[in-house]
């Protein structure tokens, strides 16, 4: 099996502490970077028990090109995670200019940015794999969560187009999309500060934001084998031997059950929606 060294962000707790775990486990190397390395080492020793390296990283500040460049070429890195970052909770009218722009700073300019640094390095290696992480917000969005399915809608946007752009440097692209996982990212998920507004009371937004705090520790994914399923896609092993990556065509890879329900029902929707309005669509062009 050839050698996979992983940089993976945000990777002191949940989802990429959980790839983190499993590309150690099937012999990789590891540098596990977060923005609070202590914290990272408390709740997860054996990261670097079982060889993984840390390294301090806010994927937010100025200076995470010249980190991650760095790390990138000392540790010859060939897999690249972006995983850092959070959901924003709260309609529109209810959240702060600030606590926008952190949402996108954190989950899109964070992830471009590590992404950014890291392509000089694989472009020149010709191989390596940039794996972001998104959500099924970044497939359909819900009440509630506006900003952050717009941030990771636009992480899906940019993903399809640097599969094809970096495809002729035979760097691969793959979006994740976890469903429920059972990890603090909910708990950890960031609000408007005073909640629900009395005028989204009773809405489909309130209704979902308590559907959400409701089931918080009962989902059913686990986040072990999600982080096993990653690996086993990236590297074309155990689960992953038989997904075919030719030219791109491997693009996404929802997690859980209730992932691949969102997905389906996000094509039929679309497609039943494109019927609807297709007369119109087609009628507005140039008549020969």
């Amino acid at each position: 099996m050839p050698s996979y060294t992983w940089l993976i962000t945000g990777a002191s707790s949940g989802l990429g502490a959980s790839i983190a775990h499993a590309a150690l486990d099937a012999g990789h190397t590891v540098i596990a970077a977060a923005r609070n390395v202590a914290k990272g080492r408390q709740s997860h020793p054996e990261i670097e028990r079982k060889g993984g390296r840390w390294l301090t990283l806010d994927v937010t500040l100025t200076e995470t090109h010249a980190i991650v460049a760095q790390a990138v070429r000392k540790h010859n890195v060939n897999v690249v995670v972006n995983n850092a970052g959070y959901a924003l909770r709260g309609v529109l009218e209810d959240l702060s200019m600030d606590a926008i722009r952190a949402q996108f700073e954190t989950n899109l300019i964070g992830a471009l940015t590590v992404t950014k640094a890291s392509i000089p390095h694989l472009r020149a290696q010709r191989s390596g794999t940039i794996v972001n992480i998104s959500s099924t917000s970044g497939i359909s969005g819900n009440a509630g969560y506006s900003l952050y399915a717009a941030s990771k809608f636009a992480l899906e946007g940019a993903s399809e187009s640097l599969a094809a752009e970096l495809a002729p440097f035979k760097i691969r692209v793959l979006v994740v999309e976890p469903g429920a996982f059972r990890t603090n990212f909910q708990s950890a998920a960031a609000s408007a500060e005073q909640g629900v507004s009395d005028a989204y009371k009773g809405t489909p937004a309130d209704a979902i934001a308590q559907r959400m705090r409701s089931v918080h520790g009962t989902q059913a994914g686990d986040p072990a084998k999600a982080g096993q399923a990653i690996v086993e896609v990236v590297t074309g092993q155990g689960r992953g031997a038989d997904v075919v990556w030719n030219g791109g065509s491997v693009l996404r890879l929802p997690l859980g059950k209730d992932a691949v329900q969102r997905a389906y029902a996000k094509l039929n929707n679309f497609s039943a929606n494109v019927e609807q309005v297709r007369h119109i669509s087609e009628w507005a062009i140039f008549d020969e």
